[in-house]
């Protein structure tokens, strides 16, 4: 009796197979439905951006608080949107409704600048920041910014009804399957092989002679070419038992031709028995002499051993002794950058005590003219000339303090700009020659001592994204560099700056004709501490750190030329754009 039915087994394994895909080809539909539902509900919170950003944009900009709620108020209403944060310009929050994430945690108290993706996979929330920019006489200003929050609860709301269709649609095909699928395995496999099964076991080994097993079907299938194998072996198993019975006589006539040959081995046997015990002997010797050989290993292992426990030692405390001087290597370069900010801040200081200064004589100048013409007023001595030169005197004094407070204006506005990104390693876009541009301003405190010029060149219209503070750093270095090594002894010394791009490069050509270098400083010129300054002050890191940020920041390359009288070139090419890292923050 069968234990287990062959076509019963045979259709579990199909219909196992089937169920896993079904199972997982319908997991894989809804997966997909939640993710393309999740896309749309993203596009529709962008789409929402521009609907409702310039209305929220007005409200903050002139303080209307109550409008910023009720805007707010109006986008939960929509049924996507499960919480909204709106923040002014400080970062503080004017309104926070419904479910939303710990703003403070995501960004602190800084905006963002660009549109952030937000997701939290715990709570299900997921949103879509923008900034929000208020544009005035032509300059764009960051009022705040918006936090729309959407949930997974949304997502599944809208696609449920697909789901049920998806396991509807599954469960029928299943049901039609199963039934399809017995009935055809009953017909085609179960009810034959039962039939070739009661067949073979009526089979009586002892008389198989003429005995056939038959199948009742019509297909010529597999069982059909099973019944005449069969048929074939019953015949072959009736030649072969004949053939055996006629082997056996054979065997028993060599059986005793056997028996003789036995006789005559065990002669060998003794004979070569003899010959291997001298064999045994010799082996034992050699036996002997390997084992000694074996202890002398030993020991020469054993002293290898402990020289290389030694050598790993050794390699331990070099590895320590790398790091340390790789951490003192990095608080020297972080020093270097603060000593380059903090003399910036010394020149710009001076720069802006004259503007200042000349400010507060005129103002000082127009106090005391108002002062005559009020006393003259009062005691009703004012006349048209009094007047006529007070209004000029006014107009001098006002024109001459917007001009010097403008100047002050710039002053800051560059120190600042250039300031914050030394300090910052952020990818920003800046216009490259209006940049440069405010390097060199930033440096006129250092450059109105003597009489040396810079000459620039570059494109008007050359917009990029880099990490400003890389370039601040590497053109104060050069221009340092060339005022206090390169024009040493020099009274007009030039600069010469030449910017070019191609598709995807830009390339710096950057030129002084002052004293340059021989060709072992030039060899030794990125060396970090290298220095021909070293008795008055120098760190030798200025040119080192250019390296570093050409190669690591700006993933590009740096070579510098020279001949001795002829001056120092360098030759700088980096990529023109770079990826901004999200988010970005506001440095102020």
């Amino acid at each position: 009796m069968l234990q287990q039915s062959l076509s019963k087994k045979l259709l579990t394994s199909v219909l196992s197979v089937y169920f896993l895909l079904t199972f997982v080809v319908t997991c894989g539909q809804v997966i997909a439905e939640y993710v393309n539902t999740k896309d749309y509900i993203r596009d529709e919170l962008a789409t929402l951006q521009k609907t409702f950003s310039r209305s929220l944009t007005r409200a903050i900009w002139e303080l209307n608080t109550k409008q910023t709620i009720t805007t707010a108020e109006g986008l939960l209403a929509i049924p996507m949107i499960e919480g909204i944060i709106v923040r002014d310009d400080s970062g503080e929050i004017i309104s926070q409704l419904g479910r939303s994430l710990d703003i403070h945690k995501l960004y602190s108290q800084q905006l963002v600048q660009e549109e952030v993706i937000l997701e939290d996979t715990k709570s299900g929330l997921f949103g879509y920041t923008f900034p929000l920019i208020f544009e005035f006489s032509g300059r764009a200003t960051q009022v705040g910014d918006v936090t729309l929050f959407s949930s997974r609860e949304v997502v599944f709301s809208r696609i449920m009804v697909s789901i049920y269709f998806l396991i509807g649609n599954a469960m029928i095909k299943t049901t039609f399957l199963i039934i399809l699928f017995l009935m055809a395995f009953r017909k085609l496999l179960t009810d034959p092989l039962a039939q070739l099964t009661d067949q073979i076991e009526n089979l009586e080994l002892d008389e198989l002679e003429g005995e056939h097993i038959e199948i009742e079907t019509d297909e010529h299938n597999e069982l059909k070419v099973m019944e005449k194998s069969f048929n074939r072996l019953i015949d072959k198993v009736v030649q072969y038992r004949k053939e055996l019975e006629l082997a056996q006589k054979e065997l028993i006539i060599s059986n005793e031709k056997l028996d003789q040959h036995n006789v005559q081995l065990e002669q060998d046997v003794a004979r070569k028995t003899s010959n291997l015990s001298q064999a045994m002997m010799d082996l034992q010797q050699q036996k002997y002499e390997l084992e000694k050989q074996k202890i002398v290993l030993t020991d020469e292992i054993d002293l290898r051993r402990s020289t290389e426990l030694e050598l790993l030692t050794k390699q331990t405390e070099l590895e320590r002794y790398v790091e340390e001087l790789s951490l003192a290597q990095e608080r020297l370069l972080g020093t270097e950058k603060m000593a380059a900010l903090g003399g910036l801040v010394a020149g710009i200081t001076h720069d802006i005590n004259t503007p200042i200064g000349i400010g507060v004589t005129a103002i000082s100048f127009l106090q005391e003219r108002l002062n005559q013409i009020d006393v003259a007023y009062k005691e009703k001595t004012l006349s048209p000339k009094v007047l006529e030169n007070f209004i000029n005197d006014a107009k001098q004094s006002t024109s001459l303090l917007t001009t010097n407070l403008d100047r002050a204006s710039e002053l800051i506005a560059s120190f600042k700009q250039i300031a914050v990104d030394q300090a910052s390693e952020a990818v920003r876009t800046i216009n490259f020659k209006d940049y440069i541009n405010e390097v060199i301003r930033s440096l006129h405190p250092q450059l109105k001592k003597t009489a040396h010029s810079i000459k620039l060149a570059c494109p008007e219209d050359l917009i990029l994204n880099l990490p400003a503070g890389a370039i601040s750093q590497i053109f104060t270095n050069l221009i340092m560099n060339s005022l206090i090594h390169g024009f040493e002894g020099k009274n007009n010394g030039i600069i010469d700056i030449n910017i070019t791009s191609n598709e995807t490069d830009l390339i710096i050509n950057y030129k002084d004709n002052g004293n340059g270098v021989t060709s072992e400083q030039l060899e030794k010129l990125f060396n970090p501490f290298f220095t021909t300054k070293r008795d008055q002050g120098g760190s030798g890191l200025g040119t080192h750190i250019m390296l570093n940020l050409v190669k690591q920041t700006l993933s590009g390359s740096i070579e510098a030329t020279s001949n001795t009288g002829e001056g120092l070139s360098y030759v700088i090419k980096f990529p023109k754009n770079m990826q901004k890292p999200l988010p970005i923050f506001n440095q102020d």
